[in-house]
C-alpha cells in the first residue's frame, strides 16, 4: 500500500471557526502571541496564559471537522496515510483520521511543569494551583515558541518514506515544521492545498499547487489520488 504524508497548519482548521495566531485577527483581547505562547510568557504571567488556552479549549468544542479533515479520512481505503499537523486542536481525530502526529502538541492535554514528562488528558479549565502528579503547576501540552520540537525527528522519517506529499493550510514559515518537506523524496510528487500560494523552502520540480481553501481543495486532490490509483 502506498504512503501518504499529509502535513496541515492552521489554514485547514480556520475553516472550522478556529482563530489562528497569525494576521490582524490572531489577537487575543490584544496580547501579543509571545506574551501567550512562550515561556517567557508564562513565566511572567502564568494566569493570562491558562486563561488564554482555557478559551481556545472552550472554542475547540464548538467547532467541527471541515470538508477538508473529512476529505483526507477517505483517503485510508487505499492508502497509508501519515498525517502531521502543526494543530493542538483535534478535528483530525473527530474527522475520523487515525494516524496523527501533533507536533506542536495537543490542546486537550496538559502536563506539568517539572521534570514529569507524564502527558494527562484534560476537558475542562486549567487554573493556577492545579498540580500535576509530582506537585508542579499544570501547563496546557503545547510546544511553545522557544521549546524544542521532540517530535520532529519522528516527523521526517515519515516524510522519508512518503510516495505522495500533501501540505494544507500552511505558510511553510514556521521552523523546524517548514522544513519537512526536504526529507521527502524527489520523485514523490508534492501537493500544496493554500490559497496564498505558500513559498517551498527547497527547490523541486514535482509540486502542484492548488489555490483554493482546504475545504474544496483537499477534496480535488482526494478524488485526483483515487482515480489514479
Amino acid at each position: 500500500m502506498k504512503r501518504i504524508v499529509v502535513l496541515t497548519g492552521a489554514g485547514i482548521s480556520a475553516e472550522s471557526g478556529l482563530q489562528t495566531f497569525r494576521g490582524s485577527q490572531g489577537l487575543w483581547e490584544g496580547h501579543r502571541v509571545m506574551e501567550v505562547a512562550s515561556p517567557e510568557g508564562f513565566a511572567r504571567n502564568p494566569d493570562l496564559v491558562l486563561r488564554f488556552y482555557n478559551e481556545r479549549r472552550r472554542q475547540l468544542k464548538t467547532a467541527v471537522p471541515n470538508d477538508g479533515h473529512l476529505s483526507l479520512v477517505e483517503l485510508e481505503s487505499s492508502f497509508q496515510v501519515d498525517i502531521i499537523t502543526q494543530n493542538v486542536d483535534d478535528l483530525h481525530e473527530r474527522a475520523g483520521s487515525s494516524r496523527i502526529l501533533h507536533l506542536h502538541g495537543e490542546l486537550t492535554k496538559c502536563r506539568g511543569v517539572g521534570e514529569d514528562s507524564r502527558i494527562m488528558p484534560i476537558d475542562g479549565d486549567i487554573r493556577l494551583g492545579d498540580l500535576a502528579p509530582d506537585g508542579t503547576q499544570l501547563r496546557p501540552h503545547i510546544v511553545w515558541f522557544g521549546e524544542d520540537v521532540p517530535l520532529i525527528p519522528r516527523a521526517a522519517q515519515m516524510m522519508t518514506q512518503a510516495d505522495f506529499v500533501l501540505i494544507i493550510g500552511t505558510s511553510l514559515v514556521v521552523y523546524p515544521a517548514a522544513g519537512l518537506i526536504e526529507y521527502a523524496p524527489d520523485h514523490s510528487p508534492v501537493f500544496v492545498i493554500d490559497p496564498s500560494r505558500p513559498e517551498i523552502p527547497v527547490d523541486r520540480k514535482n509540486i502542484t499547487f492548488i489555490e483554493e481553501p482546504a475545504s474544496s481543495g483537499v477534496r480535488k486532490i482526494v478524488r485526483y489520488l483515487l482515480e489514479v490509483t
